[in-house]
């Protein structure tokens, strides 16, 4: 089994690179910028950090509560409008909706996004942008459930893909994209629920055998990355944890504030970058991400 100093390099250590944020959330390295991108959900904007000068500067602002953002195979940035209730395309600055209802009734407020292999498009839906005040506008679950949804590739389909999740939050893929995997936040706004994150087989494009592999005590896992390794790491009350493929606990990599999500970057991708409730972090690592869109 892997180490936790197998995956930082002896010394590394946590940096605060950036702090003047509300909630940090939606990491995603720009090749072409070179920098790191992400939602300042509550203060309405996208914020850039660029590593070679150690600046941030603002993206966008009056964005429309913008969550977490992906590459698409072309380059263009997929990214989750809490406001819109939609997920969206930001190609060179200039945003359009890619879809934005299901069943002819709005989505809830897209979450997270993915990008597999064969051009399908993977999104959460959970509550929370119609349900937070500061992350969204006030509004109902039109479908009655909160759904990971997919685009087919070819046709552009619309399907509900993963249905017995509470509130689909994070989501990522294995090496080989034979398994997908979920985080479920459901305990957020209850009492008792959910501090986990599902696994399923990938059977002709399809999630099939959902099961459980891992439940954390400390918070939620919000936001996850796989590496190349097949690890999962995960966004925590305490920090990033880290996990085998199959659930077993590797490491914890302590963050002074709650992690919102993360994501690899960096010229070579092995620059862990940390959106932390105020604050951005960046820790080098020895691993990538699993997926090569960098």
């Amino acid at each position: 089994m892997t180490t936790l100093s197998e995956l930082l390099p002896n010394g590394t250590a946590v940096d605060k690179v950036y702090t003047g944020a509300i909630w940090s959330e939606g990491p995603c390295w720009i090749p072409e910028r070179k920098c790191l991108r992400w939602s300042d959900i509550p203060n309405n904007r996208i914020l850039e950090y660029f590593p070679a000068t150690r600046e941030t500067s603002v993206y966008k602002t009056d964005v429309e509560f913008t969550n977490g953002r992906t590459l698409d195979l072309d380059g263009s940035v997929l990214q989750c409008s809490h406001g819109y209730r939609r997920l969206e395309r930001d190609r060179d600055g200039e945003v359009t909706s890619v879809v934005d209802s299901y069943n002819g009734v709005r989505l809830n407020s897209p979450n997270d996004v993915v990008v597999s292999r064969d051009g399908t498009v993977w999104f959460t839906d959970p509550p929370y942008g119609i349900i937070v005040e500061i992350e969204g506008h006030p509004g109902v679950k039109e479908y009655k459930d909160c759904f990971v949804f997919a685009i087919d590739g070819i046709t552009k389909e619309l399907r509900p893909a993963v249905t017995d999740v509470e509130e689909p939050n994070g989501l990522a893929f294995s090496p080989d994209e034979s398994i997908l995997y979920v985080a479920d936040t459901s305990v957020l706004f209850k009492t008792t629920g959910n501090h986990h994150v599902r696994a399923y087989d990938m059977q002709d494009g399809r999630p099939k055998n959902g099961r459980t592999i891992i439940t954390i005590k400390e918070g939620v896992v919000d936001g996850l990355r796989v590496d190349k390794d097949g690890n999962i790491w995960c966004s925590s009350e305490i920090g990033i944890q880290i996990f085998t493929a199959t659930g077993e606990p590797i490491g914890i990599i302590p963050t002074p504030e709650k992690v919102g999500n993360l994501a690899f970057g960096g010229d070579d991708g092995k620059d862990l970058f940390i959106a932390a409730n105020t604050s951005l972090y960046h820790i080098r690592t020895s691993t990538t991400d699993a997926a090569k869109h960098y």
